[in-house]
């Protein structure tokens, strides 16, 4: 074992590759040389040992980005590469290439021993260096997305990672939430918007600025490899923590376990019905108030009340589908109504059906539940921002607890159900439930510990991920990039072939320990949760997201909020007999003492005044001062343009935060990507007035850009009408 430590001194500079690759050989060369670990992997019957340094390491790029001959280009000016305690840089990709190739030599990695480099948002530097390297493997999400990859011959063994996707986080974010080794990312200090090339020269500062970033990465992924055993133990992403933790968890009771599971199977047609019903959480605004606060209208004295772990509370609380789904055909049933209405309140009911004349409640004019996205075969549809007004016809999937909603909020002249699959309900399996609840305990009890932040983070974090994978899709494209185009690796196979290859291989997992509709419903639960309380506030509720709901006049539904938790305790009650689990383990308490129960409204805190402008677009103000939300809008930069404005012009920023508001680019925080895949090259002048020739293989362009607050004709239209009705009704 390895005697190194690691310090990672903010402060320690950069040093030369030649100097780094110097210590590199020394360090493999002396006794106990870098410390390594073996990871073992199956694919069917093959096993696969791989062979990882046990150490950090990490690379970044900064780049310029600027018109030729009217053309989008970019040019990488400087990388940085960091192991353990050191930090080199390069201006060059010859002199990158050439130190990789120096190092894998010096390290002997190959396909079975491996170097794994974290990368800050991989997809952006992989557009870079995808020409550059020769890749054994990538793993992509998606088109542009790759998660990982591994480099083959002459700089073999490389594995690159984004860590982005593990931690979730921007960099600055991940160097604030270090808590062994304190390396906070650093701002202000290199200029974007200054042209830099090769041969620019970089300041101390700016230099420094370049080696933090690979610093504050260095200390995160040590202390991952302390805190998850080993390098070779770092999930993917971050859903890869809570889903090793509970497959853990489950699979200690590993026959009963499996037994379940391959009880609970799915098919091809099935998938594509559960992928339809399947749908998020509800964001969205009264439209009354937005209409309201186009005319300068601002509310006031409002409160926000929020679910506490929403999802993980739908989780332990609620009853899933714990069989495979059986299609009852009603055609060919003597009474189909009565037998449909018993499936809604005995089964969890997954419905294909066409709505003909549907149309809001006169009662329930402030919300709409129905999306226009999950819909198909619509006609005559008038829209709420997204949002189902009315329709003469449209055919969409939802669960039992969707048909619950929009009975409360719509009025429909007739419909048919085309397919209805049921599933027998219970709770999910003890042994999960236990694992999520211990998450939220975790969280709970950690909170503001002195000494417990690591605890608290890692819990936070995968209470946070649980629901996640709960919903990852079955079927994915498996994407190959050839150098010059990314392609479906098995375009030879029909999708109906793919599809069914893929469940096949889902249902008969041998590691698999979630079902998938497990995940449609939790949302489905989690919706109609919300929808009780925009239900209960009516015309005061003015905005709901996911969890959380803000209305005027509390007092008035105090009553409302009290029942609900009281009914979340009696839910708990019963959850925990049929589990055999103490009622307490639903509510730990906090490091005050206070008493932290999962899933009931909680007090989220008054509103002076609120404005709002659609979905993820509002505007506050309380004890703490303005607050801006604004979906793709840097909030603090965007603010501060806002209240400085508002000063010029003698005036509050809620008068300037309108659907006519356009931030500048310099004050929106927006940058439009945009991803070229052929070479570029050229002469380029720098900030100094120094020309060089520049050339790269792909490249990603990025330039600030405005933030437009308008909305769409569409959704214009229908607050003007809004308005129209408002000013004959009050007339």
């Amino acid at each position: 074992m390895s005697t190194i430590s690691f310090q990672n001194s903010p402060e320690a500079g950069m040093i030369s590759p030649t100097k780094f690759l110097k210590i590199m050989m020394d360090l493999v060369d002396s006794t106990d040389g870098l410390p390594t670990v073996k990871k073992t992997s199956y694919t069917g019957e093959e096993k696969t040992v791989v062979t990882y340094y046990n150490i950090p390491a990490a690379f970044d790029i900064e780049v310029s980005s600027f018109y030729y001959n009217d053309e989008k280009q970019a040019c990488m000016y400087v990388w940085q590469f960091g192991i353990l305690n050191w930090v080199t840089y390069g201006r060059t990709w010859s002199e990158f290439l050439d130190f990789m190739e120096m190092l894998t030599t010096i390290l002997s990695t190959s396909e079975s021993r491996r170097l794994i480099v974290y990368i800050h948002n991989f997809a952006y530097e992989f557009q870079f260096i995808r020409r550059l390297f020769s890749w054994t493997k990538i793993f992509f999400l998606d088109k542009r997305k790759p998660v990982y990859g591994i480099t083959g011959d002459p700089i073999p063994g490389i594995e690159f990672r984004c860590s982005l996707k593990l931690s979730s986080k921007s960099l600055k974010k991940v160097g604030e939430d270090l808590q062994k080794y304190k390396v906070e990312k650093k701002e202000g200090d290199l200029d974007y918007q200054l042209i830099r090339t090769p041969d620019t020269p970089l300041t101390e500062k700016e230099l420094g600025y370049c080696e933090n970033d690979i610093r504050v990465l260095l200390s995160y992924i040590q202390e991952k490899i302390e805190s998850d055993g080993s390098i070779a133990k770092i999930p993917l992403t971050n859903t890869g923590y809570v889903r090793e933790y509970c497959r853990s968890a489950c699979f200690k009771y590993y026959k009963s376990y499996r037994g379940l599971m391959k009880s609970l199977k799915i098919r091809p047609d099935e998938y594509s019905q559960l992928k339809q019903g399947f749908a998020g959480g509800f964001t969205h605004a009264n439209a009354s108030f937005v209409a309201g606060g186009r005319k300068g209208t601002i509310q006031q004295d409002m409160k926000s009340y929020d679910f506490t772990s929403s999802y993980p509370a739908v989780m332990v609380l609620e009853q899933f589908p714990m069989s495979e789904g059986r299609l009852i055909h009603l055609n060919a049933i003597k009474n189909p109504m009565q037998v449909f209405k018993q499936c809604l309140h005995k089964y969890c009911c997954l419905i294909d059906c066409t709505f003909y004349n549907i149309h809001e409640k006169p009662t329930m004019r402030f919300e709409h539940p129905l999306s226009v996205s999950k819909c198909y075969d619509k006609h005559d549809v008038e829209e709420d921002n997204g949002r189902v007004v009315s329709a003469t016809k449209l055919r969409t999937t939802i669960t039992e607890q969707d048909w619950f909603t929009l009975c409360d909020f719509y009025d429909v002249e007739s419909f048919t159900i085309e397919k209805l699959r049921i599933y027998k309900k219970s709770y999910l399996p003890k042994v999960f439930v236990q694992s999520i609840l211990d998450l939220y305990k975790r969280k709970t009890v950690l909170k503001d510990v002195e000494g417990e932040e690591v605890n608290y983070m890692i819990s936070k974090n995968m209470l946070n991920s649980a629901y996640g994978m709960c919903v990852t899709d079955i079927v994915r494209d498996e994407i190959v990039f050839d150098n010059d185009s990314y392609d479906p690796r098995e375009t030879f196979r029909s999708e109906k072939q793919q599809l069914e290859k893929a469940i096949e291989k889902y249902n008969n997992g041998g590691k698999r320990f979630l079902f998938y509709p497990w995940g449609v419903w939790v949302t489905a639960y989690a919706r109609r949760n919300l929808f009780s309380g925009i239900k209960e506030c009516r015309d005061d509720y003015v905005y709901a997201d996911t969890d959380s709901i803000k209305i005027l006049h509390p007092e008035r539904h105090a009553r409302y909020f009290e029942e609900y938790n009281q009914k979340i305790l009696d839910k708990i009650n019963e959850a925990a007999k049929f589990q055999h689990i103490d009622p307490s383990e639903f509510s730990p308490l906090t490091k005050e003492g206070k008493v932290k129960t999962i899933g009931v409204w909680d007090d989220d805190g008054e509103y002076w005044y609120f404005k709002t402008l659609g979905a993820k677009r509002y505007l506050i103000r309380n004890k703490r001062g303005y607050k801006l939300t604004v979906a793709g809008l840097h909030k603090h930069n965007a603010m501060d343009y806002l209240l400085v404005e508002s000063t010029k012009q003698n005036v509050s920023p809620f008068e300037l935060f309108t659907t006519d508001l356009c931030v500048p680019p310099e004050h929106s925080g927006r940058l439009t990507h945009t991803y070229c895949d052929s070479p570029c090259e050229g002469n380029i002048v720098d900030y100094l007035g120094n020309s060089t020739s520049y050339h790269e293989e792909s490249y990603i362009h990025m330039e600030p850009s405005s933030y437009d607050m308008s909305i769409s004709d569409v959704y214009d239209d229908f607050l003007n009408q809004l308005l129209g009705e408002e000013e004959i009704f009050f007339g």
